[in-house]
């Protein structure tokens, strides 16, 4: 009898199990299949309706402040893609709930379930005010433009710490505006199309020992205000570009207002939108 007339085994996936949070948000919704492709079981979790929940999918709704309920997600868990937490300004009490307090409850989590590996969602907000007319790389100062930006600033500094006394290895995506489209001409510079982040989100996954690392999450956009070259190992190739949506925004002269701090700098309106005032 030849190998060929032997029976093999199905071929495995790379992951035995994959969390992935904030699955219920725009980005966690195209992230949520093609996960599938890579792991026998998705953990997916978020705060807001899962919706319809396919058999290779564990489902649950949790709240990232909740420690215990954290503790227990990641048990079993080979790596998390973290894109839970608020994504956007809001008053600080609220920031402090979901994106400090839910990301140290996920890296103390993780470190005790023994996973290897985080890909976090950060922001090119955690540099902000840089301006427009300089290309930051991964060793740019943090200038974080908004408390959401802070908050962003931490969860870098934290992985960090994680990395360095425990050896959890972390990939911060520096992530710019990705939709389906850009919704303004600042968005044709920080536009990722949805198949440029899940190739972001893949080589995170995949590359071998990325240590502590940082990328810029953008496509191949005709202007530039970010340099990956030093983040080049993890082999990220984007193959879209905003240059087919140019058409949307006509060029226009410079605002009367040279002075327009949204235009300045890279954060855009983001550098004018807080501290929020907390709810009542």
């Amino acid at each position: 009898m030849t190998d060929s007339n032997l029976e093999r085994p199905a071929a495995q996936k790379p992951f035995r199990r994959l969390l992935l949070t904030g699955a219920a948000g725009n980005l966690g919704q195209q992230l949520r299949g093609a996960l599938a492709a890579w792991a026998d079981i998705v953990r997916v979790t978020d705060i807001a309706p899962l919706g319809d929940v396919a058999e290779h999918e564990e489902a649950s709704i949790v709240d990232l402040a909740d420690e215990q309920a954290v503790h227990a997600l990641l048990e079993g868990v080979d790596a998390a893609v973290h894109f839970g937490g608020i994504s956007v300004e809001a008053p600080f009490e609220d920031l402090l709930e979901a994106n400090i307090r839910g990301l140290y409850n996920l890296y103390a989590a993780a470190q005790k379930q023994g996973v290897k590996r985080i890909v976090y969602a950060s922001s090119n907000h955690a540099v902000g005010f840089h301006p427009v007319t300089s290309v930051v790389d991964i060793d740019a100062p943090l200038r974080p433009d908004s408390l959401y930006g802070v908050t962003k600033c931490f969860g870098e500094s934290l992985s960090r710490y994680y990395f360095d006394r425990f050896g959890l290895e972390t990939v911060c995506l520096r992530i710019g505006s990705s939709f389906e489209q850009p919704k303004n001409p600042r968005m044709l510079v920080t536009y990722l199309s949805f198949r440029d982040l899940i190739e972001l989100v893949r080589c995170s996954l995949f590359t071998n020992r990325v240590g502590h690392a940082i990328v810029y999450g953008v496509s191949d956009n005709r202007t530039k205000w970010v340099d990956n070259t030093k983040a080049a190992f993890l082999g990220f190739r984007p193959q879209d570009s905003s240059v087919e949506f140019e058409h949307l925004f006509p060029v226009n002269a410079p605002s009367a207002d040279l002075d327009d701090p949204t235009q300045r700098f890279q954060g855009g309106p983001f550098v004018l939108a807080g501290p929020m005032e907390p709810k009542r």
